[in-house]
């Protein structure tokens, strides 16, 4: 009986055939060896590297895994594990990868080039930069090392992130998300000019890259440029078969409440594009937001897509037309593929309070789901960071695709920056948390929330908001992130009227055109944080020329 042929046999062969632009017939050559060698870990490894370079990094990762089980104590089959989790949006399970072989990585410039990247996609800035910083004391010219350093000093708000860019343009000048930090530093830094003059060269080269586009809009709407997004429609002639240019071009008008605009780019994208149906119905969605309720009937009617999102938007559009029973059943095929989608859960709740069930207060209106928390240590917390917001403030624009009309928004993530004042604001806020969820009522694995009562939390994102008055407002909107949502308020107009500047927890956006008023009001106070569940709609009623200023943030639990 002749035996089977050696691992390293496989793997000549499987390197022949992906050579020969066969990597489908590679990996099956490495699968077949796994058979005759079960558990060879450089088989395993050979295979989540070809599933790497064929873009299937969650199949990657699980012959990782079992490379890194055969052999346990192999640091580059730990990096390649990292590197997969990452490319399937798992980098905390990353980190925890990598985090056992550190003291030996510490001294190879892959692990912690790797490690920082791990850090920096999981929401850990600060690890992130010191992970980069001993890959640079390493390699001082490592492009990757670089150009990650470069993006956690914006991130983090260093004062040296524009020369940190362009020391990574000096090793790589022709990377175009390099140069797009370095228009973004400069925005930061107040050089809007030169900020955009680099953006439109950016846009001009490379007219399919998003964030270039979107960049260069937002620019263009900070100036008060009335046609502050037509360079979309410039891109899309130029790549004229790119359908992500028209649909991230709908994404940013609507965003802002160019609802009709978007519509009517979708039903162009959608004439081009006939084979994806997400162009129908984004046309829907956004001529229903824009009031053409009959345009929108016609194309749910008739479209062909099965999705969850597509059956929370159609349940939308149900509400506009008073159709409960019809929403109810567009949200039924919504949550039973996403349970716990909280758009749908938010809808849900709206079709309950339309009909007078019990569940809609069992949903949103238990004591102690919404509340308005004092800050813990709030006296000597908040001067220092109100100071610091205010400088930040004073260099940021009003963001495109949020709730916000009018005032302005932080940049980036709030928290992670590098300022002790954010960080003792922080730990404040995380112990306030502490308080709300211990007056939470018991859990409930049915509920949304309450199902995560006992669970450990974490903070996902966080910003800073100044409105200053004459209408400055947030408009209705839900954070389908997270589980909780929040503002924590900093400043108050002075000698506001009754309800001018109020919270208005649960009452519809507008666009739902749905006659309900909010679950409760909250009248803010300085000191405090207003928490409920991310599935209720809120806004901010208007209120006279005067400031206003809170941090706000959501929710997660640490495995989302």
């Amino acid at each position: 009986m002749s035996s089977a042929p050696a691992p390293q046999d496989f793997h000549a062969r499987a390197v022949a055939a992906e050579r020969a632009g066969n990597p489908a017939e590679a990996l099956t050559i490495l699968e077949e060896g796994l058979k005759a060698h079960p558990g060879h870990a450089d088989l395993l490894n050979s295979a989540g590297n070809v599933c790497i370079r064929q873009g299937d990094p969650a199949k990657a990762a699980e012959f990782f895994a079992a490379a890194l089980e055969a052999r346990p104590s192999t640091v580059d089959f730990a990096i390649n594990l990292s590197i997969a989790l990452c490319g399937s949006g798992k980098p905390q399970a990353a980190v925890a990868a990598m985090a056992p072989f550190e003291n030996q990585g510490r001294e190879a410039v892959r692990y912690c080039s790797a490690r920082a990247a791990a850090e920096r996609q999981a929401g850990n800035p600060a690890a992130a930069a010191e992970w980069y910083d001993l890959c640079l004391a390493l390699d001082p010219n490592h492009a990757r090392g670089l150009h990650g350093r470069a993006r956690t000093a914006i991130e983090r708000g260093e004062a040296d992130a524009v020369a940190r860019v362009d020391a990574a343009l000096a090793v790589n000048s022709g990377d175009a998300d390099i140069w797009l930090a370095k228009a973004q530093a400069l925005d930061v830094a107040g050089d809007r000019q030169g900020a955009r003059e680099i953006a439109e060269q950016l846009v001009e080269q490379a007219p399919h890259w998003l964030e270039g586009l979107r960049f260069l809009a937002q620019l263009r709407h900070a100036a008060g440029d009335k046609e502050w997004c037509n360079h979309y429609t410039l891109a899309a002639m130029s790549v004229q078969q790119d359908p992500n240019i028209p649909a991230d071009h709908i994404s940013v008008l609507a965003g802002l409440d160019y609802a009709a605009d978007a519509a009517n780019v979708a039903a162009e994208a959608r004439q081009r594009f006939p084979q994806i149906p997400q162009f129908a119905l984004l046309e829907a969605v956004n001529a229903g937001a824009a009031g053409d309720d009959a345009r929108a009937d016609t194309i749910f009617a008739e479209l062909a897509l099965e999705s969850a999102d597509r059956f929370v938007q159609e349940a939308r559009h149900r509400l506009r037309l008073g159709q409960v029973d019809r929403a109810h059943a567009a949200l039924d095929r919504a949550l039973a593929e996403q349970p716990w989608d909280i758009s749908a859960w938010a809808l849900r709740g709206i079709a309950w309070r339309l009909e007078g069930d019990d569940r809609a207060a069992w949903l949103h209106e238990q004591e102690g789901l919404v509340g308005l928390e004092p800050l813990v240590e709030a006296d000597s917390v908040l001067p220092p960071a109100i100071a610091k917001l205010h400088q930040l403030h004073d260099n940021s624009p009003m963001p495109l695709g949020q709730s916000l009309r009018g005032g302005s928004q932080t940049r980036g993530i709030l928290f992670h920056r590098t300022e002790p004042e954010f960080a003792a604001l922080q730990d404040a806020i995380l112990a306030t948390l502490e308080n709300y969820r211990s007056g939470l009522p018991p859990l409930d694995e049915a509920h949304p929330l309450l199902r995560h009562r006992e669970t450990p939390w974490r903070i996902l994102g966080s910003w800073s908001v100044r409105l200053l008055g004459g209408g400055d407002h947030h408009t209705a909107h839900i954070h389908p992130q997270g589980i909780v949502s929040s503002a924590c308020y900093l400043e108050l107009p002075e000698g506001r009227g009754k309800g001018e500047g109020d919270l208005e927890v649960g009452r519809p956006a507008p666009d739902l055109r749905v006659d309900l008023g909010p679950v409760r009001v909250i009248e803010p106070k300085v000191g405090h944080l207003a928490l409920f569940p991310s599935t209720l709609y809120h806004g901010t009623t208007p209120f006279g020329p005067s400031r206003r200023m809170t941090v706000a943030f959501d929710v997660v639990t640490r495995e989302d």
